[in-house]
């Protein structure tokens, strides 16, 4: 039986993974210090870069959870986000959101630990510069 700090620490581990696909866990603005991101699915949040799918009419009544839930998808938002995400930072959203459709949120969310976690020191990578934000390694 999975204790309350295993179970506490689970549940924010999977609120980190936005509508998008993106693991808001390994993204530059909830990883730094200063004027830190609380991440998509939370209820304050002010990156306007976020908002534009957050704030997509999918998501209004509630029931839907990510973007693969829409009859639109993938929409044309999402595939330049997507875009981006492959030719900068070797990731696909769209690749992200099909997992989790196939395999389920907890399954992804466990891969997702395992892929960007260093292997030095067990910090966590960060998407974006591709080091660790704990020891600076490079991924």
């Amino acid at each position: 039986m999975e204790n309350e700090i295993d179970i506490m620490e689970s549940s924010k581990e999977l609120s980190l993974i936005a509508p998008c696909g993106m693991n808001c866990g390994i993204c530059t603005a909830y990883l730094r210090d200063k004027n830190k991101c609380p991440g998509c699915r939370r209820l304050d949040v002010t990156n306007s870069k976020c908002k534009q799918i957050r704030h997509c009419p999918t998501f209004e009544n509630g029931r839907e959870q990510f973007c693969f839930e829409c009859k639109k998808f993938p929409c044309r938002r999402l595939k330049q986000l997507d875009e981006r995400y492959r030719t900068k930072y070797n990731m696909s959203m769209i690749e992200n959101l099909e997992y989790i459709k196939k395999f389920g949120l907890k399954e992804f969310v466990a891969n997702e630990k395992t892929r960007w976690t260093c292997p030095e020191c067990g910090g966590t990578i960060c998407v974006h510069v591709g080091t660790c934000s704990s020891c600076g390694k490079k991924k």
